[in-house]
């Protein structure tokens, strides 16, 4: 008989690789410290090097496993270069994070179709070639992996009046959320899972001016846990679709996001 692991077994991702890319602030590294603190090997990856410099101290400091590589997934040719360069650090890559993402805000009769293409190229088509080529070379021939995409509540719905004009940024957020689906029924047969998480209002750079136009007191009132999200919010969700855990669960999209898309 299969003996049966504890939680904390499950959990656990002690010898696990995992690459995070926009990984060197905000929500990636959030997620960047909640698998290190499990045990998975960390490289984090996004455009600026100091930026990534300083996240990698910052994880280090927690004990992490950490090391970085700069590269600008809206071109083609940097999705290679990550990929190499992961594999040569890490030697294969058991979690893929595609956590790198962009937005744009504009009414949708003058959006410019130049941003629209940078939203789409990034947003959508950069994980779509990541994960080809993180399963191509890696999770495929192992028969084993853990895809997470970062989409978003705004790929679940449209925007109230007076808030946001984000049309690109929502088709690339609801695009994510059937890749997710899409992905996970071709790739279930090779032991890889692929689940999406789609966060509600947390701080950040991208979110920042969303915040001071809207206040965060008035959409922390609109979520039923009158609150937006923090620091520690995504960790649980990462986690559980990074492990063993979450063997079992594929083509899901978890919101987190107060309770803001259940009502």
């Amino acid at each position: 008989m299969k003996a049966v692991r504890t939680v904390q077994e499950l959990f656990s991702l002690s010898g696990k690789t995992a690459l995070i890319t926009g990984g060197s602030r905000g929500l990636g590294l959030q997620m960047a410290e909640a698998l290190g603190e499990q045990g998975a090997k960390i490289v984090i990856s996004s455009r600026k090097q100091a930026e990534l410099d300083e996240a990698v101290a910052h994880l280090q400091s927690r004990g992490i496993e950490a090391s970085a590589i700069a590269a600008d997934l809206s071109k083609e040719i940097a999705v290679t270069s990550l990929v190499d360069a992961a594999l040569e650090k890490l030697g294969h890559i058991d979690i893929l994070i595609n956590n790198a993402g962009a937005t744009w805000g504009a009414p949708a009769e003058d959006h410019p179709v130049e941003a629209w293409d940078k939203v789409m190229n990034l947003n959508v088509r950069s994980i779509f070639l990541l994960s080809q080529a993180v399963g191509k070379r890696s999770m495929i021939p192992r028969r084993s992996g853990r895809i997470i995409n970062i989409a978003s509540i705004a790929g679940l719905g449209g925007n109230p009046p007076g808030t946001m004009q984000t049309i690109a940024y929502n088709t690339s957020k609801a695009a994510v959320i059937n890749f997710t689906r899409a992905l996970a029924g071709e790739w279930g047969v090779h032991g890889i899972t692929v689940n999406a998480i789609a966060p509600g209002f947390f701080p950040s750079k991208m979110t920042k001016g969303i915040l001071d136009h809207l206040g965060e007191e008035k959409l922390a009132k609109e979520a039923p846990l009158q609150r937006i999200g923090d620091d520690e919010d995504l960790k649980g969700a990462a986690l559980l679709f990074a492990s063993d855990a979450g063997k079992h669960i594929t083509g899901q999209t978890l919101a987190i996001d107060g309770g803001v898309s259940a009502v």
